[in-house]
């Protein structure tokens, strides 16, 4: 199964957004699922359910560090290497959702009732949340490959 697939698969199932991002990774990382889970487990809903930036982006500057980590001596060269490809991840993800903050991409506060209805409702969950874990994925694996 392709890796932006399974994240999608993960978030569906009940994992928050960065859980399945950095989940689809944890192999390829070397980190526990458990860690993982764990690790991003606060992440979800735009950080800790805030809204601020997208779970799905987070798991995913949390992947490049990772995978980054791999590849430099020292923490400046860490430091280049992950600054630029987080950069290059909001740029591509806001290229495609024009923002990478959660409240906007889903269009409603879920810490309102009328808010968790509409999003139960409209079903944003799999029609806008999912995509962004997919999309997350394919950008990460774009940018390390």
């Amino acid at each position: 199964m392709e890796r932006a697939q399974q994240a999608r698969e993960l978030f569906l199932s009940g994992y928050n957004c960065a859980q399945s991002v950095l989940l689809s990774y944890a192999e390829d990382t070397r980190f526990s699922k458990e860690l993982a889970q764990k690790v991003a487990a606060g992440f979800g809903g735009g950080m800790g359910k805030q809204q601020e930036t997208c779970g799905a982006v987070t798991g995913a500057v949390m992947v490049l560090g990772l995978l980054r980590g791999e590849k430099v001596n020292n923490n400046e060269e860490l430091k280049t290497e992950s600054y630029a490809s987080v950069k290059e991840l909001y740029r591509k993800f806001t290229e495609e959702f024009k923002t990478t903050r959660c409240r906007d991409l889903i269009g409603c506060d879920l810490n309102t009732p009328e808010g968790a209805a509409k999003f139960k409702d409209e079903k944003i969950m799999e029609t806008v949340c999912a995509g962004c874990v997919e999309k997350a994925v394919q950008i990460v694996d774009n940018i390390t490959h």
